[in-house]
C-alpha cells in the first residue's frame, strides 16, 4: 500500500527539499558564471623598461590584486639586484661592489640564489655568461651614454678592455650560503647581473602569480622578456608571441613581425644588436660584450630563445648569442624541452625543429587576436 504523503516523517519531507535545493542551484549558478574577461596593466621604475600584465580574469578587482602583487614583486627584485643605486635598509647587488675587497655582505637570500644560478649555468657554456664581467661592461657603457647623450661617439682602447677585464674572474665571487654573505675578493671587481636578472626575476613573479590564482596571463617584461601562464581564456588555442624584425620598428603599426610563436606556459626571450647600442665609423656596438674578445659579438642580429623557465631563456639567449652558430645549436639541443631561432646579419634564420613547429609559417592561418610583440634588450 503506497504511504499517505501527509504520514511521511517531516525528515524525509526536508531532505527531499533540500536535495531539490542543491540540484537547482549549480544549474542556476552555471548559467549566471561570469565569463573572464581580458585586462592589462602597465608599470615603469622596474629593470630599464616598460612591464606589463595581461591577465583574464572574472572582475577588473581581481586581476588589478594580481597585477599589483607583480608590481610589487618586481619593484622589491630590481632593487635587490640594482648596480647602480641604494636604497634604505637593504644590502643589494650595488653594496656588494661597493665593498669589492674590503668584507662580505650580508644580502637577501634571493641575491644569493641568482648569483648561485650563474654559477650552476657557467657549466653549459663556460665563461661565456660571466656575473663578474662589470668592469668591462661598464666601460662600453659609458662610451654608448657619451655618443647616445652627447653624440661623442668613440671606441675603447684595447688596452683600457685588458686593464678592466683583469678584474672579471668569476671565481673570486665567494658566496657563504651559511652566512649569506657574498665577497669579492678583488678591489677592482663589479658584479653585473643584467644578462639574467631581468628573466630571474620574471620567472620569480609568475610563479607568485600562479600562486595567487592566476591561470591564464602573460608578463611582458620590456618586450624581450616574455612569460606565458597557462593559455588564453578566449577560446584561442595558444598565445601569439611576434618576433621583432631587427630593422623593423615596434612602433610603426604597419610594421608586422617576422614571425609569430604560438606557445602556452613557456617563457620566450630575445637577444639582439637592435635595441642598446650606437655607432661609430659606420660600424655597430651594442651592448652584448664577448667575454673573450672584450667585443660586441657579431655572429647574429638576434637569437630567440623559447623555455618553460625565464631565468634560463635569459640566460640562454645571451650564451647563444654570444656563441657561433654550431655552438649555440648543440647546446641548444642538448637541453630538454628547450628551443631556439637565430636570425643572421643576411636576413636569413635557422631554427630548432621544435621552434619551427609552433611558428605561425609553419601552422597556417590563425586569430586575428593582438599579438604580444617581442624585441631584444637582453645581455
Amino acid at each position: 500500500m503506497r504511504a499517505d504523503p501527509k504520514n511521511l516523517p517531516k525528515r524525509r519531507v526536508v531532505l527531499c527539499f533540500l536535495l531539490a535545493v542543491f540540484l537547482i542551484l549549480p544549474a542556476l549558478s552555471a548559467g549566471c558564471r561570469k565569463e573572464p574577461e581580458k585586462y592589462t596593466y602597465s608599470f615603469t621604475g622596474c629593470f630599464d623598461t616598460v612591464i606589463q600584465i595581461i591577465g583574464y580574469d572574472t572582475s577588473e578587482e581581481a586581476f588589478s590584486r594580481l597585477a599589483q602583487l607583480a608590481q610589487s614583486r618586481f619593484t622589491e627584485l630590481h632593487r635587490l639586484f640594482d648596480i647602480y643605486h641604494a636604497y634604505d635598509g637593504m644590502n643589494n647587488i650595488y653594496t656588494i661592489n661597493q665593498q669589492a675587497g674590503i668584507a662580505p655582505v650580508v644580502v637577501d637570500d634571493r641575491i644569493i640564489s641568482l648569483l648561485q644560478f650563474y654559477q650552476e649555468k657557467d657549466a653549459l657554456a663556460p665563461g661565456v655568461v660571466n656575473a663578474a664581467l662589470g668592469p668591462v661592461l661598464e666601460i662600453w657603457r659609458q662610451y654608448r651614454s657619451a655618443a647616445l647623450d652627447n653624440g661623442q661617439a668613440a671606441i675603447p682602447a684595447p688596452e683600457e678592455l685588458q686593464q678592466a677585464s683583469r678584474f672579471c674572474d668569476a671565481r673570486k665571487i665567494i658566496i657563504d650560503p651559511e652566512q649569506q654573505t657574498v665577497y669579492l675578493q678583488d678591489s677592482g671587481m663589479m658584479l653585473d647581473v643584467g644578462a639574467v636578472a631581468k628573466g630571474y626575476a620574471t620567472e620569480l613573479v609568475a610563479q607568485d602569480l600562479i600562486a595567487a590564482g592566476m591561470t591564464s596571463g602573460i608578463i611582458s617584461a620590456g618586450g624581450s622578456n616574455v612569460r606565458l601562464i597557462g593559455a588564453p581564456a578566449d577560446g584561442r588555442q595558444t598565445w601569439q608571441v611576434g618576433l621583432q624584425n631587427p630593422d623593423g620598428n615596434l612602433l610603426d603599426p604597419d610594421d608586422q613581425p617576422l614571425e609569430i610563436i604560438l606557445a602556452n606556459n613557456q617563457s620566450i626571450v630575445t637577444s639582439g644588436d637592435y635595441q642598446r647600442y650606437y655607432e661609430f665609423n659606420g660600424q655597430v656596438y651594442h651592448h652584448l660584450i664577448d667575454s673573450k674578445t672584450l667585443q660586441p659579438a657579431r655572429y647574429f642580429r638576434a637569437v630567440t630563445i623559447m623555455t618553460p623557465d625565464s631565468g634560463l631563456a635569459d640566460y640562454l639567449s645571451t650564451a647563444v648569442f654570444l656563441l657561433p652558430y654550431d655552438d649555440g645549436r648543440r647546446l641548444i639541443e642538448s637541453l630538454p624541452d628547450c628551443e631556439a631561432l637565430w636570425i643572421f646579419a643576411d636576413g636569413h634564420t635557422e631554427a630548432t625543429a621544435g621552434m619551427t613547429s609552433v611558428l605561425q609559417s609553419a601552422q597556417g592561418s590563425i586569430s586575428s587576436s593582438t599579438t604580444v610583440s617581442l624585441s631584444s634588450g637582453n645581455g
